[in-house]
């Protein structure tokens, strides 16, 4: 892997997380996080902040996890021992009156949104409330959906059997993405398929 030595360098060049996290290694940087925050890390560092004040995001103190008899509405999502684990996953379908219930990319978007802001208010309820009211929310265009979006944009080209033409198919799904920009593409995508 070639390791980035400028900024430009790094942000047009397409990284899978294990090669953040090893050139987070390298820059001796935080190694914990999703893409959107190794990137970050990178991101600063490249920037000119020194290894040693660029700190992790979110703090990931490991606590007991809280038992299906400690969760309710008012329960911190921070700090207290919450997770998403199986007793939170039968809160929630108990809740929401189901026989199976799955976490959704969106609650874990809210709740290390609370991490990395060290929301310490923030309770089950609230992630309830913010779940419900996704499409209003802000939270929705964050750097780690983005990143999402463009992890999803990648597997679909490199899936579609007319874009094999190509002989550096990243490259190519790196300028099509910097172009014309993912709201776009996604569109596009949609269109044809």
């Amino acid at each position: 892997m070639k390791i980035p030595h400028t900024l430009s360098g790094f942000t047009q060049t397409y990284y899978y997380k294990t090669e953040l996290i090893e050139l987070c290694r390298q820059y001796k940087l935080p190694t914990s996080g999703t893409k959107a925050e190794l990137n970050s890390y990178i991101t600063k560092y490249l920037k000119g902040i020194p290894s040693s004040q660029i700190k992790t995001i979110r703090n990931n103190r490991k606590r007991h996890s809280l038992q299906y008899s400690e969760i309710n509405l008012d329960t911190k999502l921070i700090n207290s021992g919450f997770c998403f684990n199986n007793a939170a996953r039968q809160w929630f379908a108990d809740y929401f009156g189901v026989k199976k219930f799955s976490f959704s990319k969106k609650m874990a978007i809210i709740k290390r949104k609370a991490e990395a802001e060290h929301d310490e208010k923030a309770t089950v309820g609230d992630l309830i409330r913010q779940m419900q009211n996704w499409d209003q929310n802000k939270t929705a265009s964050s750097a780690e959906e983005n990143t999402y979006q463009w992890n999803n944009f990648v597997r679909a080209f490199f899936s579609d059997p007319t874009t094999q033409q190509y002989n550096q198919q990243l490259k190519v799904v790196s300028l099509l993405w910097k172009k014309y920009g993912c709201l776009r593409i996604i569109k596009f995508i949609v269109m044809i398929c």
